[in-house]
């Protein structure tokens, strides 16, 4: 229905891959397309059992495979950003983030243009204890944390298009002029906090493993865009790796690059 029917964003998606993968031929960038339509109905049906799952329904199909990583950060008493994208199901991780980790749970980002559905979700999703925090709001839950020394994971979505092109990373990204948002940097560099990649694989359909990768420990001591470098070159081998389970259908390059913006050259990632 979603693909047929209804033609969700089919000009977006079959765009967005054919300028990602130009060197894919027709057929195989259908045969994405369609695989990618299953997956997002999946996740529609995922979004809508996640908003009444009981913990330990989510724990049997959304597994942190080496959470040990993160639970050193938490027992030196640091907090830790969590970076990853709109890849396979991130709404299961949002609503375990509080239940899956030691760490004090917060999700960062924008909220639902309709408010009544908007805090519906936002109610639904931090009924476990994930705290959910508007992005304007990121640096005083920070700082209030910061000076009540507790422990906190920070989920920051980095994938969405910056919605002014002046403060944000221009690099090139799938073959295209990307901008990014580098708030995680920012936050990063300026309380010396570790970042932490991770990488949702689907095991099964409906089921999914966690993999934490770090970006690095020492934030203030790198230059300036290292770690938003790092983590774009991290996203791309993700979805290069199965690249249907990635939003596709999201406008993602509809910004145009102004011309004083400098494009940046991506920084080699050595994870130091």
């Amino acid at each position: 229905m979603v693909y047929h029917l209804l033609r969700y964003r089919r000009k977006v998606t079959r765009a967005n891959l054919a300028h990602a993968y130009p060197n894919l031929s027709h057929d195989k960038l259908v045969s994405i397309e369609r695989a990618y339509y299953h997956h997002i109905s999946r996740l529609l049906i995922e979004g809508i059992y996640n908003l009444y799952a009981r913990p330990q329904n989510i724990m049997r199909r959304y597994h942190f495979e080496n959470r040990q990583l993160l639970n050193r950060y938490y027992e030196q008493g640091q907090s830790v950003i969590l970076v990853a994208a709109h890849y396979n199901n991130w709404e299961y991780m949002i609503t375990s983030l509080n239940f899956q980790l030691m760490h004090h749970g917060v999700g960062v980002g924008k909220p639902l243009n309709d408010k009544l559905v908007a805090n519906y979700i936002t109610r639904r999703r931090g009924r476990f204890g994930t705290e959910i925090v508007d992005h304007t709001n990121v640096r005083q839950t920070i700082e209030y944390y910061q000076k009540h020394h507790v422990p906190v994971a920070y989920m920051m979505l980095s994938d969405q298009s910056p919605s002014d092109v002046h403060r944000c990373f221009w690099t090139t990204f799938m073959h295209q002029e990307t901008p990014f948002l580098y708030g995680a940097e920012h936050f990063a560099r300026k309380y010396n906090m570790p970042v932490i990649y991770y990488h949702v694989s689907q095991t099964s359909p409906g089921h999914y493993q966690v993999h934490f990768t770090p970006i690095c420990d020492n934030p203030s001591q790198l230059p300036q865009y290292t770690i938003v470098s790092r983590y774009i070159q991290m996203l791309e081998r993700t979805i290069d790796s199965a690249p249907q389970y990635w939003l596709w259908s999201h406008r993602r390059w509809k910004r145009i690059r102004p011309p004083e913006e400098p494009l940046h050259p991506l920084t080699p990632h050595n994870n130091t």
